[in-house]
């Protein structure tokens, strides 16, 4: 084509050159447009976020002013409890000069020797009864599980003899602090120990065979092979008197608490001490305590064998043995063994427990209420007994 026939066609291409023109420049319009509006969103989200974290700084700079007032505050706390526990620790060490000191409990070989002869001297003797006490277990009333407290081995219990409402805990198998709760309002209603008072053993005590008679803590240390009954004052914490425990080679009393060689119970009648030997290894012995001297009144062999005993409490002169199996089942009264003879063992009502959690680690029986104290796996129960006389059975 030739430059006089491109003349001619400039006059028509020339509106739509223009038009494409105009065209681009409203699309950069729109674009500057776009992009002024997103840097004027930039400025206004950058300005209220720069807002927020001055308020944030000055927050956070509060909160740190207000927790240096309150560390200050606690070490002042600090400071002045530790002047009041060094004051009371200077009261207790001048109290300790005033009370007079526990008696010696090392094992003297000699007395033992002499104490388990006159304990041999005394077994299987014909009992005479202190009461007219006749009653024996009928069956389990009913059960209160009250809450969970400690570890899965323990006891609890309150005085057997004495009109006292304090709740005695002993948290464990091998311990030196029982916890005291003022009533079983506090015990039942409080999971932490603040509501306790707490008594610090001399000595550290052993298994679950513990017991609060008469304002008195009988408890059983082991020092080497031996055992001995620490009777304990609770009201001006000493110690009263010991005994070494006259039975030769002990075993565990129970096939199922592997930790307790020696039980002291309550019942009408007064204390008493279930055990084991080597001499007889399948079965426990009963012996009759004296409270004031820890003398051994009367030994007896009984037929209730350890194999599968979880616990065992006496009721008016007769010993109940609680049964369990390896793998917890349901607890029941298996062998019973009256010291007086009136109540026969094929005559004894067959109690069960209620099934529960696991395996008792200790039956407390109390006297006074007729009812028994547990701990089951970490559980505190309460079992209300129905009773009968012996010769009704």
């Amino acid at each position: 084509m030739g430059p006089w026939r491109c003349l001619l066609l400039l006059p028509l291409l020339a509106p739509a050159l223009r038009a494409q023109q105009q065209q681009f420049m409203e699309y950069v319009e729109r674009r500057i447009t776009l992009l002024e509006e997103r840097i004027s969103q930039w400025h206004d989200q950058s300005s209220r976020y720069s807002t927020e974290l001055r308020d944030f700084k000055n927050q956070v700079l509060g909160m740190l002013e207000a927790a240096e007032k309150e560390r200050e505050a606690m070490r002042a706390e600090a400071e002045n409890v530790a002047v009041r526990v060094d004051r009371l620790e200077r009261e207790v060490d001048y109290l300790e000069t005033q009370n007079p000191a526990p008696p010696c409990v090392e094992v003297d070989e000699t007395l033992m020797d002499k104490q388990v002869a006159t304990a041999k001297q005394r077994k299987n003797e014909k009992y005479t009864k202190l009461t007219d006490c006749s009653d024996t277990i009928a069956s389990v009333r009913a059960m209160k599980i009250l809450k969970r407290f400690g570890s899965a081995s323990g006891l609890w219990t309150k005085d057997a003899a004495g009109s006292s409402e304090k709740i005695y805990v002993f948290d464990g198998t091998a311990n030196d602090t029982v916890y005291v709760f003022p009533r079983m309002r506090e015990f039942t209603l409080f999971s932490a120990t603040r509501k306790a008072a707490r008594i610090k053993l001399p000595y550290p005590w052993v298994g679950t065979g513990h017991l609060v008679y008469d304002g008195h803590l009988y408890y059983i240390r082991q020092q080497g092979l031996s055992f001995q009954v620490i009777k304990f004052n609770l009201a001006n914490k000493t110690v009263v008197d010991s005994s070494v425990f006259p039975a030769e080679e002990q075993i565990p009393v129970f096939g199922l608490s592997p930790s307790t060689y020696i039980e002291v119970s309550a019942d009408e009648e007064g204390l008493w001490a279930i055990y084991a030997t080597k001499e007889d290894e399948k079965n426990m012995c009963l012996a009759k305590l004296d409270p004031a001297s820890l003398d051994i009144e009367q030994m007896w062999d009984t037929p209730c064998p350890r194999e599968n005993a979880e616990g065992a409490f006496v009721v008016c002169g007769a010993l109940h043995v609680v049964y369990n199996t390896r793998l917890p089942s349901r607890a029941r009264v298996q062998c019973v063994f009256d010291v007086s003879g009136t109540l026969a063992p094929e005559d004894a009502s067959l109690v069960y427990f209620p099934k529960r959690y696991g395996s008792h680690a200790s039956l407390k029986y109390s006297p006074r209420e007729r009812q028994i104290y547990a701990w089951d796996d970490g559980y505190q129960i309460i079992y209300r007994m129905e009773m009968k006389k012996k010769l009704e059975v």
